[in-house]
């Protein structure tokens, strides 16, 4: 029996995407008692694990690098859908909320999930290996997309502050949209074999040689994909009031409440990148991670772009000065973790401190 087989006798992770879906229903814009907010948390945490099972099942229907970029771009859609629901009703925070949920995700991915991931590998078979070239390309593709829309922004002149002027963002979303869409014709269609994982001899090993779930059983995995990220966000918004009530209630900045909503969109992806991790496709934990940055500004800002015509108030995208810091200091560390093609327990533990820092600046800015 293969494990694809053995995967659809698994049904709680038909069910979990459903049971989240009615809890949504249910309890979207509602005060909820403390009973009620525990068991949505349950629910969350269950189509969470329910999202990283069925995002295998595509992945290895489709192979890489296909799978990795089903699950990224659908968490990141998701996310921007968010970030316009909130901007568009007026929410505190409303005109820094998609700066402050883009340079959370790229933190959690270039230093959270890739740290996690290099330190499973590594500890496992001491080097974590991967393809330089893939992972070089998609690096490049990052940190050109963040300096574009997150940190120009704070030194353009056409408008006061850190905004940019209606032409300067039409550009950036135009820019945004062509470097996105050229990494993903490189990706899966030009250069797939750059994204593919390869073995500690340097050989790459092609997904598409093993066995693979079924057509019709993949289709249905895809859309209980889509159910189960729809539940995970969806819940993480009705959990929002009781995180914003503990932030406030322990004294920290407002922000922090993007930073924890942002954790939990991105735990699909997180616990997928580890699996793959410990199954020795360190390239795969490296695809989702740096897909998911270059994902999460190359929908959102567009999007924003566009929604920013009708939504009340200004749009931030500038960082300040102390993430900018972070932001150079990640994508130094990143060239040096990626160039050589393999990675020690020592980039991991230094791309994990970087993250360290980023939630520590959050809380204590």
């Amino acid at each position: 029996m293969s494990r694809f087989t053995r995967y659809a006798n698994d049904h709680w992770t038909a069910v979990a995407p459903v049971l989240a879906l009615v809890a949504l229903v249910l309890t979207w814009g509602r005060a909820l008692p403390v009973a009620v907010v525990v068991l949505v948390a349950a629910l969350l945490a269950t189509a969470v694990l329910a999202a990283v099972h069925h995002a295998e099942v595509v992945a290895a229907r489709v192979g890489e690098p296909f799978g990795s970029l089903v699950l990224a771009v659908a968490v990141t859609v998701i996310e921007v859908a968010l970030i316009v629901s909130l901007s568009a009703s007026g929410a505190k925070g409303g005109e820094t909320l998609a700066r402050d949920t883009v340079f959370a995700a790229l933190m959690i991915t270039c230093n959270g999930i890739v740290g996690f991931s290099l330190l499973t590998g590594a500890l496992r078979r001491r080097v974590a290996v991967f393809n330089a070239e893939g992972s070089g390309a998609a690096l490049g593709t990052v940190a050109t997309l963040a300096t574009l829309c997150l940190v120009l922004p704070t030194f353009t002149t056409g408008r006061a502050g850190p905004e940019f002027a209606p032409a300067q963002l039409a550009f950036a979303a135009v820019a945004s949209l062509v470097l996105y869409g050229a990494f993903v014709l490189t990706q899966t269609v030009r250069h797939r074999e750059y994204f593919l994982p390869v073995t500690a001899a340097g050989e790459v090993v092609d997904d598409e040689e093993h066995d693979r779930p079924a057509a019709r059983h993949a289709l249905v995995s895809l859309g209980l994909l889509f159910a189960a990220l729809v539940g995970v966000v969806g819940l993480a918004k009705v959990e929002s009031p009781v995180i914003e009530d503990g932030v406030e209630a322990a004294g920290l900045p407002h922000a922090v409440v993007g930073v924890v909503i942002a954790l939990l969109v991105l735990l699909p992806e997180t616990l997928a990148a580890l699996r793959a991790a410990r199954r020795d496709r360190v390239q795969t934990s490296l695809n989702l991670a740096l897909g998911s940055a270059m994902a999460s500004i190359g929908l959102t800002i567009p999007t924003i772009a566009v929604a920013s015509i009708w939504l009340p108030g200004a749009l931030v995208l500038g960082l300040g000065a102390t993430h900018m810091v972070l932001l150079a200091l990640t994508v130094a560390v990143l060239i040096l973790t990626v160039v050589p093609g393999r990675a020690t327990l020592l980039h991991a533990v230094v791309h994990l401190m970087v993250f360290a820092a980023f939630l520590f600046l959050a809380v204590s800015p």
